[in-house]
């Protein structure tokens, strides 16, 4: 007499079938939808600009900043600085930055009571190009309007990425998740045709006919010379891996390339240097170095990934090519935390391997957590510098605390960069100021990095030099 299967067998046979089937129906998807992009276009993203614009701005001298330049924590450069707008007593994470028609920049960020809570909304400021001061921010989306645009409960917001389209729209990607953590995310997205004024309803980025979830997006994208966006993008589900999305002007996902060997890597940053020719570096998520792979024929094949020589926190990294060919990186270049921020550049098609490091910003006792006490009095400090009122101090400080503070001590946190130059020159880098609020640096890459001879008082006895 036959056995009768047990119900579990029988469930696990039909789960084994709908996995095969949603495998099949990935790979049909991809070979019914793909459309090869052609070679990058290996030029700076403000010739999405209108010409008009381009010409005005590019013909004009730099505007000389209307703020006072900041003396680097090892002295050897300078650079101005100022925080982005933040409501105080927030966790703020993830900025990113795009350059307006008319020469102001505009930040998105994330905002809330902490990272994931249900109450986290995506941000917006922007910079007046002439007296280099930020607006008040402003909510793009929150998450009952996701939720409204999508048809779709969803549980929380995460990273967004805006950018300039080929089209000259601007694009916002997010990070949203209706079921579990960070691994059941998706991607949304929106357009604006005025300049980040109004955006369209959002839209699901489908990125897999099958349960479309475990695509994270943190990396600035790249564009291809047919008008397809390349969006790095990353998967945190049962493994952590990278991927470039090829996207269409409709916002559609044409194909998608994995790259090869980056299991437990995550956030990869995409710098092309030729038309056929690009690198990708990624955080690694188990704490070892950054990692790398490069492609020679416009990404449709990648290198294995290995490792570099400068060592990573399991921390987000940023990347730009500038208009001469030089390329820039953001990075926290230490094993154990995010206590110091630093820029590296090399050469057009070059490695980072031996670059010096240029440090923005650096933790007063690296390797050494703070006592909470110094560590009030240092946030405190700067605050009251950037001309905060003291109940604004407070609310600042004691979100960091909230964030980064134990029982006894506290941990400094300069993180998650993103970088962008704009059409005057100069180099725009936002990043996470221990996790309470946006700052914003600025240099002229062709001026700024030049040996300064400066003694430096010690951060607690007077406000620190950043």
């Amino acid at each position: 007499m036959a056995l009768r299967p047990s119900v579990l067998t029988i469930w696990a046979d039909r789960f084994t079938a709908l996995l095969l089937a949603g495998a099949f129906a990935v790979a049909g998807w991809k070979i019914i939808n793909r459309d090869p992009a052609g070679n990058f276009l290996a030029v700076p993203q403000q010739s999405a600009f209108p010409p008009g614009a381009q010409r005005a701005v590019a013909t004009a001298a730099p505007a000389k900043s209307a703020l006072a330049r900041h003396l680097s924590p090892d002295g050897r450069f300078r650079f101005d600085a100022q925080f982005v707008s933040a409501k105080p007593g927030q966790a703020v994470h993830a900025a990113s930055i795009v350059e307006l028609n008319d020469g102001q920049l505009r930040a998105v960020w994330f905002s809330g009571s902490r990272e994931g809570a249900g109450d986290v909304t995506i941000q917006t400021a922007v910079m007046d190009a002439t007296s280099q001061h930020w607006s008040g921010e402003s909510t793009i989306f929150n998450r009952q309007q996701v939720q409204q645009g999508l048809w779709r409960y969803v549980k929380k917001l995460g990273n967004p990425v805006i950018a300039r389209a080929p089209d000259g729209s601007l694009w916002l990607w997010m990070v949203n998740v209706s079921l579990g953590g960070w691994a059941g995310s998706s991607i949304s997205w929106a357009r604006s045709v005025d300049d980040g004024v109004t955006w369209s309803v959002l839209r699901r980025l489908v990125t897999s006919p099958f349960l479309n979830i475990s695509t994270l997006v943190k990396g600035a994208p790249i564009f291809y010379q047919n008008g397809f966006i390349g969006l790095p993008e990353y998967h945190e589900f049962v493994t952590k891996f990278g991927e470039i999305l090829q996207i269409n002007a409709q916002g559609q996902v044409v194909d998608k390339i994995r790259i090869p060997g980056s299991r437990t890597s995550l956030q990869p940053v995409m710098l092309v240097s030729g038309s056929e020719q690009a690198q990708v570096y990624m955080r690694s998520g188990s704490a070892r170095n950054v990692m790398t792979s490069a492609t020679n024929d416009a990404g449709k094949n990648w290198q294995t990934t290995h490792e570099t020589t400068w060592p990573n926190p399991d921390s987000a990294l940023a990347g730009v090519v500038t208009s001469t060919g030089t390329q820039w990186m953001a990075l926290n270049p230490t094993h154990r935390s995010r206590e110091i921020l630093a820029l590296l550049q090399t050469s057009a098609g070059g490695d980072f391997e031996g670059a010096p490091e240029w440090v923005v910003e650096s933790s007063t006792s690296p390797q050494t957590n703070l006592s909470i006490g110094n560590y009030e009095r240092l946030l405190a400090n700067e605050l009251r510098s950037e001309g905060a009122s003291e109940e604004q101090n407070q609310a600042y400080v004691a979100s960091a605390k909230r964030q980064l503070c134990g029982a006894q001590n506290c941990a400094e946190e300069f993180s998650y960069p993103y970088l962008l130059q704009s059409r005057d020159g100069y180099i725009h880098l936002v990043y996470t100021w221990h996790r309470t609020r946006i700052k914003h640096v600025r240099f002229d890459p062709l001026q700024s990095l030049q040996p300064v001879r400066a003694a430096l008082a010690s951060p607690l006895d007077a406000p620190a030099p950043h």
